[in-house]
C-alpha cells in the first residue's frame, strides 16, 4: 500500500525527493509522467515526475490533477506538492494555482509551504528565502532563464498565485516545536488562512514542522521537509518495518554527462570535469544553422570507456545573447533536442551510466530513452540519487541533477559513487 503519494514540478526536483524518501531503505518508485496504466507493484513511496514548472498554468494544473488521480488509484491518503527549493515560478504560477486545485480536490482547507534544504543551503527566516547567505532575489537565480526571481519574500510571492489569504509561521514558533507549531496553524486556520509560509534554518526545524504536519492529507514544500517523514510513518506504524527494501544491479561501466544547467553551481562543475575529461560544447545558435551532426560524429569518435561530456552550459551573457536570437523557448529546445538525441546515441553505442544536469534537459534525455519507471538508488549528494531503470530493454544507471546541486567535483563523485 502507497502511504505516501508525491507530484514534482520537474524531473530532478522528483529525483531528489525520491533519494530523501530513500534514505529511509525503503523501497522509492518515480514515474515520469502519469503512468497509463493502472498502479501495479506499487511502493510505499510513489514518486510522479512532471514537466509543468513553466508550462501554462491551466495545462499544469489539469497534468497535477491527473497525478493525483493516479496516486489516490494506489492508495495513498496523503500527498506531497514539490516543486524546487528556490521557489521557482512566475507571477502567475505555477506553485500557487497547483496547489489550490489539489487542496480543492483534495477537501483540505490549510496546507504549507517550506522550501527550505539546510544541507543545500536553503533556508526561510520571516517568510525570506535565502540562498546560502544572499536572499533570493540577490542569488544567482536572479538571472535564471526561465523563472527568474527577483524578490525574496515567500508570501509576495504566492500571494498573486493565490485566492485565499497568505499567513506565516515564523522561527520564533517553529523553535519552540511541533505543538506550538500546530496551535499556530490552528491559530490561522480560524482567521481564514489556507496557505501558510513556514520558516526553517536548519534540520531540526525541518524535523519539527514534518512532526507537526505529518497527519495533514496535504502537504507542499522543497524535498527536505519532507525526509524525516518516513522515519515518522515507521515510528506509529504507518509504514510497515518490512516494506520491500531497495536493490542496486551491476552495471557496464561506460559513462557520459550531459549537461544543459547554466547555473552558477553547473557551470563550475563542468569546469572541473573537464579537467579530466573530453567535451564537446553545444552552441544554441550553431544547433539552429547546422543541427547536431557534429556532436553525433564527436561522440561517435569518443572510446566507449572514455570520461566525456557533452555541454550547453555557458555563462549568462552568452545564454542571453542565443535567447535574444532565438527566443527563449527556441533556445531552450535546440538544447534540449540536442541532449536527448546524443543520449540516445550514446545508448546505441554502448553507455549504460547518464549524468544529467538541469531539469529541462533531464526531462528531455529520460523522455528520449524510453524511461517511464525508476527505481531510486543510492545518494551521490543531498537529493541527488542515481536511479535505474530500463531503457530499450537494457537496464540503465541515471542520475538527474538539478543545476544549483551538488559540489564542485560532483560529476566525478558520481560515477565513483556508482
Amino acid at each position: 500500500m502507497t502511504v505516501l503519494g508525491c507530484i514534482a514540478d520537474d524531473f530532478t526536483g522528483a529525483t531528489d525527493l525520491a533519494g530523501l524518501l530513500a534514505r529511509s531503505g525503503v523501497r522509492v518508485n518515480l514515474h515520469m509522467g502519469v503512468p497509463d496504466a493502472p498502479p501495479t507493484d506499487t511502493a510505499a513511496f510513489e514518486v510522479i515526475a512532471l514537466k509543468c514548472r513553466t508550462e501554462p498554468v491551466a495545462e499544469a494544473v489539469a497534468e497535477c490533477l491527473r497525478a493525483l488521480e493516479w496516486l489516490q488509484a494506489a492508495g495513498a491518503a496523503r500527498f506531497f506538492w514539490k516543486y524546487c527549493s528556490t521557489f521557482d515560478s512566475t507571477a502567475q504560477g505555477n506553485i500557487g494555482p497547483v496547489a489550490e486545485a489539489l487542496m480543492a480536490r483534495l477537501g483540505a482547507d490549510q496546507t504549507i509551504y517550506c522550501p527550505a534544504f539546510p544541507e543545500n543551503g536553503r533556508s526561510i527566516f520571516m517568510g525570506n528565502l535565502f540562498v546560502g547567505e544572499q536572499p533570493l532575489g540577490e542569488s544567482p537565480m536572479k538571472d535564471h532563464p526561465l523563472t527568474p526571481m527577483r524578490d525574496s519574500n515567500l508570501m509576495r510571492l504566492l500571494e498573486p498565485q493565490v485566492t485565499r489569504p497568505v499567513g506565516l509561521a515564523n522561527r520564533l514558533v517553529v523553535e519552540k516545536g511541533a505543538d506550538a507549531l500546530r496551535a499556530r496553524l490552528a491559530e490561522l486556520k480560524q482567521n481564514g488562512v489556507a496557505h501558510v509560509v513556514v520558516d526553517a534554518v536548519s534540520n531540526d526545524d525541518l524535523q519539527v514542522i514534518s512532526e507537526a504536519c505529518r497527519d495533514m492529507t496535504f502537504l507542499t514544500g522543497g524535498s527536505a521537509v519532507a525526509m524525516a517523514l518516513p522515519e515518522l510513518y515507521l515510528k506509529d506504524g504507518t509504514l510497515d518495518a518490512d516494506a520491500p527494501k531497495m536493490a542496486t544491479p551491476k552495471l557496464p561501466e561506460a559513462a557520459i554527462v550531459l549537461s544543459g544547467s547554466c547555473s552558477a553551481m553547473t557551470r563550475a562543475q563542468v569546469s572541473d570535469y573537464l579537467r579530466q575529461a573530453d567535451g564537446y560544447r553545444l552552441d544554441p545558435l550553431e544547433l539552429a544553422q547546422e543541427g547536431v551532426g557534429a556532436a553525433l560524429a564527436w561522440l561517435e569518435k569518443q572510446p566507449l570507456e572514455s570520461a566525456k561530456i557533452i555541454y550547453a552550459t555557458a555563462e549568462p551573457s552568452n545564454v542571453k545573447a542565443a535567447q535574444d536570437k532565438l527566443g527563449i523557448a527556441k533556445a531552450g529546445a535546440l538544447v534540449e533536442d540536442a541532449l536527448a538525441t546524443l543520449a540516445v546515441k550514446a545508448r546505441e553505442l554502448g553507455t549504460r551510466r547518464f549524468v544529467v544536469a538541469g531539469g529541462e534537459t533531464s526531462g528531455a534525455v529520460t523522455k528520449a530513452l524510453g524511461v517511464t519507471r525508476l527505481t531510486i538508488g543510492a545518494e551521490i549528494a543531498p537529493g541527488v540519487p542515481w536511479c535505474f531503470a530500463q531503457s530499450a530493454g537494457e537496464e540503465i544507471a541515471v542520475t538527474l541533477k538539478s543545476g544549483n546541486f551538488g559540489a564542485e567535483s560532483f560529476f566525478s563523485d558520481a560515477l565513483t559513487k556508482l
